[in-house]
């Protein structure tokens, strides 16, 4: 191929990408001018524009973030303030022609504080090449957006008539990266008219609440929110207090209102990394970086416009893992209450802060997990109240604007099994992206169980591109394609994903029956 084929003339200048053996790919390219200096919490700005040719041959640096067991960085990334990049990859010779692809873009978790677009699980030549293979050839976009202190902190009490702090920043730099989309896509052989957002843990929390903020309007097409914590948008209040938790250690000349840009940026990674184990022990069921209702950016509580019917009519599709919290119970973490005492401070804290809400029934709750071993049912109910009930509450409102599908996912290889792990939160992402050995420790086929995990990522990565293609998640290949049907009100249809995937009705009536129509979230 020619390299003048890979020389994109974007809206802010051209840029040269590399070809590869199976996908044309363009790494770090600036979607927004560099977040530093006076842009420090400041919503993301257009980058400027460049006359000469810019290679995009190497990932651009990532947001500063602590270092978190579960969360692998390729070798040699760098973390700068300046990191608001994303990386473009299609299928070869995309670029050159009038494909008008439909495209996916990436929006990463790690608990609103760590993790990349470019991390090695998010590698796309599989899901690029599976796409191909099933007549629905994709373009895919991963995105870097700042967190912790730079992105999901809202600092605006600390403002000054010289010195502005906005909140949502994370929140803005997903914005600009669909902005930017929206404008150069066509230019790789995709389709500005068909892009579909796909995510996970808080990158799925980033995309359920994006369909409820009016600037994504005619950005977002169709929508994928895997293990969204939907409910962790907070209100101005908490997330003040828990801004002055991440500030308190350190020296207060430097936090007084109007001085906060002149803290260095080892001293906020410290302070978010304080705040991310600080706030879940003192506070359970609650996380200290979060999305806020702003009145701006993000208008009101997400749930509660999905409940009005005002979120965007976009074409959902959405579920959990069916053990989400076990990877919190392994990682002995306090993200997630997963011990009785804390379950029930967690209810102690909504019932305190929210008097006027009606709580689950503690009979009701008992009569649902009743099925649960006694030494899993805080995990259980954690899980839920965390992740399922979210996801459910969503689609119960959602399906009247546009259809939903719900899935949950149950496939865990026999050592994942055999070690009380079982289909825990993200162990559906090397199943999407097809990259299951992408970390070094990964353990997930030492007792066997590949040739079926194998055909699990199959399905779901071709589910993954039909929707993304069409709305409709089949796996379309002729084989025994089980019909997964939309969310209704008279057919609460879903699919467990798992060695076989089985269409259900009402999998999850008794939990909607015993939490309740009431969302249960702290304001």
């Amino acid at each position: 191929m020619n390299s003048d084929d890979l020389v994109v003339d974007t809206s802010n200048g051209p840029i040269r990408g590399i070809a590869t053996e199976s996908i044309d790919v363009w790494k770090g390219i600036a979607y927004a001018r560099p977040p530093v200096g006076e842009l420090r919490w400041r919503h993301a700005v257009e980058p400027e524009y460049h006359a000469d040719v810019v290679p995009a041959d190497t990932f651009g640096p990532v947001c500063p973030q602590p270092v978190m067991q579960v969360v692998e960085l390729a070798a040699g990334t760098r973390q700068e303030e300046d990191c608001l990049y994303l990386n473009v990859a299609t299928p070869r010779g995309a670029a050159a022609s009038d494909a008008q692809l439909p495209v996916m873009v990436w929006i990463h978790g790690g608990a609103y504080l760590c993790g990349a677009g470019s991390q090695p699980m998010y590698n796309p030549v599989s899901l690029i090449t599976t796409g191909n293979s099933a007549g629905a050839p994709t373009v895919v976009v991963t995105v870097n957006y700042r967190m912790g202190a730079f992105g999901f902190t809202d600092l605006s009490a600390w403002s000054t008539v010289d010195q502005t702090y906005e909140a949502n920043c994370g929140m803005s730099d997903v914005l600009a990266a669909l902005a930017w989309v929206n404008r150069n896509i066509a230019g790789f052989g995709g389709d500005p008219s068909n892009v579909t957002l796909f995510g996970e843990s808080a990158g799925g929390g980033i995309i359920t609440t994006l369909l409820t903020m009016p600037g994504a309007d005619g950005l977002i097409h169709r929508a994928i929110a895997q293990s969204s914590p939907a409910t962790s948008v907070y209100g101005r209040e908490r997330a003040e207090k828990y801004a002055e938790l991440m500030l308190a250690p350190m020296p207060q000349d430097r936090v007084r209102p109007g001085m906060l840009r002149s803290v260095p940026v080892g001293a906020l990674v410290a302070g978010s990394q304080r705040a991310f184990l600080d706030v879940p022990r003192d506070f359970p069921g609650t996380i200290a970086h979060t999305p806020v209702i702003d009145g701006d950016l993000i208008p009101d509580d997400p749930l509660r416009v999905y409940d009005s019917d005002g979120a965007l009519p976009v074409p959902l599709l959405i579920g959990t893992n069916r053990h989400e919290t076990s990877l919190f119970k392994w990682m002995s973490s306090p993200l997630m209450p997963v011990k009785s005492e804390h379950v029930d401070a967690m209810f102690a804290h909504i019932g305190t802060e929210q008097p006027e809400l009606p709580l689950p029934e503690p009979d009701h709750l008992d009569d649902s997990y009743q099925h649960v071993k006694t030494r899993v049912r805080s995990m259980a109910i954690s899980r839920d109240i965390g992740f399922r009930m979210p996801a459910l509450w969503i689609a119960e409102a959602h399906h009247r604007q546009a259809p939903v599908h719900l899935y949950r996912f149950d496939w865990a290889t026999p050592l994942l099994r055999f070690i009380g792990f079982g289909a825990a939160h993200a162990t559906e992402l090397p199943y999407v992206w097809g990259n299951p050995a992408s970390t070094k420790r990964d353990p997930m086929y030492r007792l066997g169980g590949r040739q079926t995990g194998d055909e699990v990522c199959r399905r779901v990565q071709r589910r993954w591109l039909n929707f993304a293609a069409s709305g409709d998640p089949r796996v379309g290949d002729g084989s025994d394609d089980v019909v997964w049907e939309p969310y209704t009100d008279d057919r609460h249809a879903s699919l467990r994903i798992g060695a076989n995937d089985t269409a259900s009705v009402g999998l999850d009536d008794a939990l909607l029956q015993a939490w309740g129509e009431e969302v249960l979230s702290f304001q």
